[in-house]
């Protein structure tokens, strides 16, 4: 009687158990579904699932960061997801990566839809976009002092609780392998981000399945990106002798703020040296108004690594891609499909936050450090740089990455995409590095079927190809 008692009891808890599991997994596809876009505006037929919408990261201060999911065209159940940021700091990866890099669509030309991106990166993984910190794009806090005083450490802190949430959401992708991409100022949140997965991990039940990143012209030390720098407006001609030996013997580029005679340098070579060109790839058209005049539009966007001001021209094949993407975002009828805006953000939606940009609170000095944990930790690290842009340029990073003096297991090479050489790569014990010939800042943008290559290779953990 008592054994049969005893099984009775187990029976039930075992049922109460598997309810509790089949109710939890019921709320989690509830929450998918709601988040599930049917199709966006203009948007061709596709194969491939998508998501958007908010996950709240800090309940207090009511801030929620806002994703979007494009699912793997084929097989996604057996793909990595792959995680990418944009930076500035305060610029969004739904109109930089999603829209004009590595995402499946690009916006046209009236704004009035999309069509494919032959390109698009969800060829190989599952591709998940997410704008951090709170105050970038459609991402928003409810306390408004947030975005006055944000800064490195609480976007690392924020987007981690956000990918411990969204996997709550999306349980398919608690186990999958995860890979954390971006470019410029992400080179200082994707190496952070890593940081905090490996502490979470170590004191987490149910760690995060991290497996590698991958930066691109991205900023990481602040002495060595910007002597760097100098060095490539000299060596491409941009600024004359006189000019580099002054920015060289002036300029103390470790600090955060520079000198105002510092200060003054740079505004003379940008002014009055560089000329009107794009500075996100030297060698681009700038972007045109309809009147046929260039737009010349001083934005406060700094240079990732100096808080002064950048001659920003809009670049790529089309330059003028932001300005589309500021039309399309802003759509009534692209927000509702998007599942975005939904708290009436009292503030247009923009590709770049410059109330976030100037009110940047804390910075890491370099990010080199973290390189060291990343690599010990056994991650997979990839930088790669595009050779024509001059704000974070290859000269910054090969400055930066020397610092390491990581041991050299596969000399330099050139690697090749389609019978031409895409770039030149070496590979160290622990990290591979790899330019892209002709790319600018933006490297998926100026050269897409190399940055394809590039992450075919990087997620298969093989050299670049050497023919």
């Amino acid at each position: 009687m008592a054994m049969a008692r005893r099984q009775i009891f187990v029976f039930m808890a075992l049922f109460l158990f598997y309810t509790f599991l089949a109710s939890a997994a019921h709320a989690g596809n509830a929450e998918e579904e709601a988040d599930r876009i049917s199709s966006l505006p203009g948007q061709p037929k596709v194969t491939f699932q998508q998501f958007s919408g908010y996950v709240t990261v800090n309940k207090v201060a009511g801030r929620a960061l806002f994703y979007w999911l494009t699912e793997a065209t084929n097989d996604p159940f057996s793909k990595p997801l792959v995680v990418w940021l944009n930076g500035g700091p305060g610029c969004s990866s739904v109109a930089y990566g999603a829209s004009e890099e590595i995402g499946p669509f690009r916006i046209n030309k009236t704004a009035s839809g999309l069509y494919l991106n032959k390109f698009s990166w969800n060829t190989e993984a599952n591709l998940l976009f997410l704008e951090t910190p709170a105050g970038v794009g459609f991402s928003y806090s409810n306390r408004s002092s947030d975005l006055l005083n944000t800064g490195d450490i609480r976007t690392a802190k924020d987007s981690l609780q956000f990918l411990i949430e969204w996997m709550e959401r999306f349980p398919r992708y608690k186990h999958r392998e995860v890979y954390l991409t971006g470019e410029s100022y992400a080179g200082h949140y994707v190496p952070q981000l890593a940081r905090e997965i490996m502490i979470y991990n170590k004191r987490s039940k149910h760690p995060i399945n991290l497996k590698g990143i991958m930066v691109g012209n991205a900023v990481t030390d602040n002495y060595y990106d910007n002597l760097g720098t100098v060095t490539y407006w000299w060596s491409h001609a941009m600024i004359s002798d006189r000019t580099y030996q002054q920015l060289i013997h002036t300029c103390d580029f470790t600090r955060q703020k520079e000198s105002d005679e510092c200060e003054s340098l740079y505004s003379y070579a940008m002014d009055q040296e560089f000329g009107n060109i794009d500075q996100y790839n030297i060698y681009a058209p700038p972007c045109n108004n309809s009147d046929g005049s260039t737009t010349t539009t001083r934005q406060s966007m700094r240079l990732p690594h100096q808080p002064h001001r950048v001659f920003r021209p809009l670049s790529g094949y089309d330059p003028c891609t932001e300005k589309y993407a500021e039309i399309y975002y802003n759509r009534p009828d692209v927000q509702k499909a998007l599942h975005a805006n939904i708290t009436r953000i009292p503030y247009k939606w923009t590709a770049c936050s410059e109330v976030l940009n100037r009110n940047w609170n804390d910075t890491d000095v370099s990010i080199l450090p973290i390189y060291k944990e990343m690599i010990a930790g056994g991650l997979r690290v990839w930088v790669f740089s595009g050779d024509v842009d001059s704000v974070v340029p290859v000269t910054a990073t090969r400055y930066s990455l020397a610092q390491l003096k990581l041991q050299t297991k596969i000399s330099w090479y050139p690697w090749y995409v389609k019978k031409q050489v895409g770039g030149w790569t070496e590979v160290y014990k622990g990290l591979t590095f790899a330019t892209v010939r002709g790319a600018g800042h933006e490297v998926p943008l100026f050269k897409p079927r190399a940055a394809h290559q590039l992450l075919k290779s990087f997620l298969k953990g093989e050299p670049l190809p050497k023919s």
